[in-house]
């Protein structure tokens, strides 16, 4: 087991519709492979159930409810996350929403609520995460972005937070290389999550026919692999660095 008795902290770790978001399918399998896992959300329920997952499969974690795009929040589910185990060795920033407004159309109250929940919050729970690790002697953060970070996308805040976190993702490598904590992003391009599934229609289909090559959707389990790579001693010369998992739709 590549995690046995790690300490793995995942924000946006509940669906709250039926199916397998990112966030949810990462924790799981961060579980399956020995870790102890703290899966946060701003809905509860979405977390406990994460958890009960993992606890009918033999698994280790607890549930922590939390708005992570606020300061105060972060902080405190770091310190929860001491509390409950005593260090914290892997961070995975998961949590992301869509605007639903195209263009020039965003209001200033959309806008700064997709930065917040996107962007400042990779901020600010690297803020409290990274001393954690650095008194364990190092550790792994995993950042979640988008395609929409590299593409003239029509939902300008998603697309902007998206590419703010590539960027802040290199930013904190550099920073925090010294302390031994490599900070790596996963890029996902269209992943039947529960989060697209309620915009899913035959244009939606068509694109992906059109512009990835493996001409299907990818899964969330696919970006939950990818994450876990990133994590582990596999990719430990390996920071600073953005992942594709797109079907190969970023080679167009």
């Amino acid at each position: 087991m590549r995690f046995k008795d790690k300490v793995v902290l995942i924000s946006g770790a509940g669906s709250i519709r039926a199916g397998m978001g990112n966030g949810k399918a990462t924790a799981i399998a961060f579980a399956g492979e020995g870790a102890k896992v703290v899966a946060v959300d701003k809905n509860l329920a979405a977390a406990q159930e994460t958890i009960r997952i993992i606890r009918e499969n033999g698994g280790k974690g607890i549930a922590l409810q939390a708005d992570v795009a606020r300061e105060e929040e972060a902080r405190k589910v770091i310190e929860s996350t001491i509390t409950e185990y005593g260090m914290l060795n892997i961070l995975f920033n998961n949590v992301g929403i869509g605007d639903s407004r195209a263009g020039l159309k965003v209001t200033e109250t959309e806008w700064d609520l997709v930065m917040g929940v996107n962007l400042k919050s990779v901020l600010f729970m690297c803020k409290y995460a990274a001393p954690e690790m650095r008194k364990v002697g190092g550790g792994a953060i995993v950042n979640n972005a988008s395609m929409a970070a590299f593409y003239g996308h029509p939902i300008f805040a998603y697309s902007a937070s998206k590419a703010g976190v590539v960027a802040l993702t290199r930013s904190l490598a550099v920073s925090l290389a010294k302390d031994n904590i490599r900070v790596n992003c996963v890029s996902p391009g269209f992943i039947d999550t529960p989060m697209v599934a309620p915009v899913m229609n035959e244009r939606r289909i068509k694109n992906i026919e059109l512009r990835v090559p493996m001409k299907r959707h990818g899964k969330a389990e696919e970006v939950a692999g990818t994450v876990l790579f990133l994590a582990s001693d596999d990719a430990s010369y390996i920071t600073g660095q953005t992942i594709s998992v797109d079907g190969g739709m970023s080679i167009y």
